[in-house]
């Protein structure tokens, strides 16, 4: 056992004695210091805890040095982008900053949800006063964004209602910023105005969270730029299209070195590349989205056409977009000095693999004639509206989901920040924010802006402010929601509770039930389009209110519904609006859901228990049994 003895007694190490045995950790060197204080393991309370040690450690650790620099990269290490490398800032105020927004944002991302439980989640309506108080901070607005991605990068399975709010959140500001970015870019010239500038931003408005930037784009259209050089290069090792650089703008004047290009073109593009037109799902949004078309070699006319068209300009020949019905297509000129008659062009279809067709051909792929003034060059707005167009077109179509309705309230913003004047687009708004129920004040803006522009609405305006007015004053006196519990005597036929994981036996669908009714509630109509009283209960037994799989909502009969047999989780995008956590067997219904139903978490975990665990222990005493079966009778060798 170890003797520790002190003074001068004390023996040295080897018989010698060291002054180093005196040394103190507050003796070191400060590099040395700072290098152990931003060891990882070391977190911001622990830094603030050393530094109360001693004035030697607190100088350590003051705000401008290397110690709280560490500390705030390591806690948010994506804005660093935003400062300079080795740049000389106070990073205790900094973090103290950063932290208290934090805060800020947490609080109103969690206070979302027990306001507006029983709405539509608007945020724009939803922020309001909220983040009034986050930018009395005075805080760049990065600071907001980090934290939302924090929360949304947590823990995948937890906090699902924070997760919820917080992506809206952060989808809504992403909006507002590229509405900005869209305004200053419908601003410049038109000859200014780059098609493939603008079809970004249509695809950012639309994917707000996806990692789109107009960089990524070009560096993808240069590499494809790239490998028509070095087809070029093949067929005509002089051409002056080689010798462009990354970002030169110079024509090719003579044609049959443009001919050249274009058939580089197409050789590497369609040939090389596999690029298509998506004939076989045709109205799928994807095919308008630049970032998905060079992700996935398809699209429509127009998305393929200013790919093409943006190639061609980078190789010098100059290609012209034409807003032919039903086909959008591309002309390139064949007179040197240009031309007004529609026979002196070439049109190309980029979504028929760079075909080249004269102006008769282009009636034959519509099947029908036109007039003159189909065949002209359109502007970079032309192109833009025509783009959206197509989006709002494939959000009518929709099947009246979620993500329908966000298509549609997503193309109808671009549509009237490119002409928000268009009575047409602006009541179709209107009427469908009705429709939803959501922001009614904004609804109101609108019909008078309608009123303004074209008197004689008067009649449908009339009706949605009349009805819109009765919604603001609905809002101001709510109905206080139904509290449904299991325990009275109405509800003794209900076998299932929210939170469980089910089959449906006929569809074959996997879902999450989210709400529940004693007897079917929805109308005579609804009951007898889906055949109910072909059930053998016909509507009179329970009926969920269920999050399926696909992304649908559906009011299910109890007969038609089992619990799963392997739970696995529901990928509803309305999941965390009345979820807080997916607890591997089951969903946790979260405060407000509760509310509702405060007696379905109980029966939810005793059926989990029974169904799941019981399972489980099952196959384990059976395996115990095989084990001790193959003790008691080993293997004989053959």
């Amino acid at each position: 056992m170890a003797t520790f003895v002190s003074g001068e007694e004390q023996p040295s190490l080897n018989g010698l004695n060291s002054d180093s045995q005196a040394k103190k950790l507050t003796d070191l060197p400060t590099e040395l210091l700072e290098h152990i204080l931003c060891f990882p393991v070391l977190k911001h309370v622990d830094i603030c805890n050393v530094s109360c040690c001693c004035k030697r450690l607190h100088d350590v650790c003051h705000g401008r040095g290397k110690v709280w620099g560490h500390q705030y990269k390591l806690r948010w290490p994506r804005l660093q982008r935003f400062y300079r490398q080795n740049e000389c800032c106070d990073w205790l105020k900094e973090y103290k900053t950063r932290h208290r927004v934090g805060i800020q944002i947490r609080r109103t991302v969690e206070s979302i949800s027990k306001r507006f439980f029983t709405e539509v989640p608007c945020v724009g309506q939803v922020l309001g006063d909220s983040f009034a108080e986050i930018e009395s901070l005075g805080m760049p607005e990065h600071f907001c964004e980090d934290e939302l991605l924090f929360i949304l990068n947590s823990d995948k399975r937890k906090s699902l209602t924070l997760k919820y709010y917080a992506k809206k959140i952060l989808y809504f500001l992403r909006q507002q910023n590229i509405l900005r970015s869209l305004k200053t870019f419908l601003e410049q010239p038109a000859e200014q105005q780059s098609a493939l500038e603008g079809a970004v931003l249509v695809d950012q408005y639309c994917n707000p969270l996806a990692d789109v930037t107009l960089d990524s784009i070009s560096a993808q259209l240069d590499e494809i730029t790239e490998k028509v050089k070095k087809m070029l290069r093949i067929k005509n090792s002089s051409h002056p299209s080689l010798h462009i650089a990354q970002g030169e703008h110079l024509v090719v004047e003579d044609f049959e070195l443009q001919r050249q290009v274009v058939c580089a073109l197409n050789s590497v593009l369609y040939e090389q590349l596999q690029y298509k037109g998506n004939e076989f799902d045709y109205y799928n949004p994807l095919n308008s989205y630049i970032h998905q078309v060079l992700l996935r070699h398809t699209g429509i006319p127009i998305s393929l056409s200013v790919l093409y068209m943006t190639l061609a300009r980078k190789l010098g020949v100059q290609l012209e977009p034409v807003n032919f019905p039903n086909h959008f297509l591309l002309r390139w000129c064949q007179k040197p000095r240009g031309s007004d008659d529609i026979y002196d062009f070439v049109y190309i279809d980029a979504f028929g693999k760079g075909k080249q067709l004269t102006a008769k051909e282009c009636e034959y792929l519509i099947g029908h004639q036109v007039t003159a003034d189909y065949y002209s060059a359109i502007s970079t707005t032309e192109v833009l509206l025509r783009m959206v167009g197509n989006l709002l077109n494939i959000g009518k179509r929709g099947e009246g989901n979620e993500k329908s309705y966000q298509l549609l309230r997503d193309s109808l913003d671009l549509y009237l920040t490119i002409n928000p004047d268009n009575v047409q687009y602006l009541l179709l708004q209107a009427r469908l924010y009705f429709h939803l129920g959501i922001w009614p004040e904004k609804v109101l803006d609108i019909l008078q802006h309608i009123q303004a522009l074209d008197p004689s609405q008067h009649g449908a305006v009339g009706y949605l402010v009349q009805h819109t007015l009765e919604h603001i004053q609905h809002k101001k006196h709510p109905v206080t929601p139904e509290v449904k519990r299991r325990s009275t005597p109405e509800h003794l036929e209900v076998q299932y509770s929210v939170g469980l994981i089910m089959k449906h036996k006929r569809s074959g669908y996997n879902c999450v039930i989210y709400g529940w009714d004693p007897k079917c509630t929805m109308s005579q109509e609804w009951i007898t389009t889906m055949r109910v009283h072909q059930l053998s209960n016909g509507a009179n037994q329970p009926f969920y209110n269920v999050l399926v799989q696909d992304g649908t909502c559906r009011y299910a009969a109890q007969e038609n519904l089992e619990p799963h047999s392997a739970p696995l989780e529901i990928g509803h995008p309305e999941v965390g609006r009345y979820f807080s956590e997916f607890a591997a067997s089951h969903y946790v219904a979260n405060e407000e859901l509760q509310t509702r139903y405060p007696e379905d978490m109980d029966d939810t975990l005793g059926t989990v228990q029974e169904l799941y665990h019981r399972l489980t222990s099952g196959f384990g005493e059976q395996e115990q049994a095989c084990a001790t079966n193959q003790t008691n009778h080993p293997a004989t060798p053959m």
